[in-house]
């Protein structure tokens, strides 16, 4: 009996995948490194799931050395490399490439470091953003940027997306809350981008890494910085029944000199929504939700 027709760019595909997983035996653990369709799909995409595509293969190292052994072995071989987190960005940043590796850091998940005095933290970029803000409570501090997703999200992914979130209004980016950065580059060189001084001589490397989505090089390990937490927080839920007034509120607030932990708008379409999800009683007093709504929660 012939064997089954294989056309020769999927054998091609297939000796690639080969060449890799052979590559990577050595490094990771048996669990560790996925190629099998049934494995690699839930790696398909992030939390833009209108895009997928399927990698030759998933490494899931458990420290530093392994990712600069890995990051060795596909210059090598070429393969290209798309590092993921948690998976939750929904800008497509972890999305495969065709006949590349995804690299999850979801393994180096440790929190190195905590210094009260000099309120920051070193973590590895596996731990979740939520995380770092529950080991430093007891400090009286926490990690300021949330990306709305902060209780399944990962800080190197944060800062690959150099996310932001309803907070940075007040306490700024990704970008405006990272000190240092510890980066394994293509080749599996080791560098350090930032440091703990309030500046330094040269180029600004730092900003030009956070938000790369990882081209440049593989974020092992970061250094945030932490503030103490508010001795009193407050919501509070204005409604307009016209846009324009709603807009002008939010200036005249800003203009006042009030910067609020969070400043969002939200139309009729979106109340409702919420509505649906979560009942509020005040909302439905408001006489005209069903016409224009625009409540602003500060």
């Amino acid at each position: 009996m012939n064997a089954p027709y294989a056309p020769p760019e999927i054998l091609a595909i297939q000796a690639k995948q080969a060449l890799l997983v052979s590559a990577l035996r050595p490094i990771l653990a048996e669990d560790a490194l996925l190629w099998q369709p049934e494995d690699t799909i839930p790696y398909e995409c992030d939390g833009l799931a209108a895009y997928r595509k399927m990698p030759l293969a998933v490494a899931l190292p458990e420290n530093e050395d392994q990712v600069v052994r890995i990051l060795k072995a596909c210059h090598s071989l070429q393969i290209p490399i798309v590092p993921r987190g948690a998976g939750t960005g929904l800008s497509g940043g972890a999305m495969p490439i065709e006949q590349g590796l995804v690299l999850s850091l979801a393994k180096l998940k440790k929190i190195v470091k905590i210094d009260p005095f000099t309120r920051t933290a070193v973590v590895q970029p596996g731990v979740r953003n939520l995380a770092i803000s529950e080991a430093v409570a007891k400090h009286g501090l926490y990690y300021a940027p949330d990306p709305s997703s902060q209780i399944a999200c990962s800080i190197g992914g944060n800062v690959n997306e150099n996310s932001g979130g309803v907070h940075c209004l007040k306490y700024g980016l990704t970008l405006h809350n990272v000190l240092r950065v510890r980066t394994v580059l293509m080749n599996g060189d080791i560098v350090e981008f930032g440091g703990m001084a309030p500046d330094a001589p040269g180029l600004d490397l730092l900003a030009v890494l956070i938000g790369s989505e990882g081209m440049l090089g593989i974020v092992t390990e970061i250094t945030v910085k932490l503030v103490p937490k508010p001795r009193l927080a407050r919501v509070i839920m204005a409604s307009f029944d016209d846009i324009e007034k709603g807009g002008n509120a939010v200036a005249a607030i800003i203009a006042a000199g009030i910067i609020p932990a969070g400043l969002e708008m939200m139309d009729r379409a979106t109340t409702r929504a919420v509505e649906d999800f979560v009942p509020n009683k005040a909302l439905r007093k408001l006489p005209y939700l069903d016409k224009t709504s625009m409540p602003i929660a500060a």
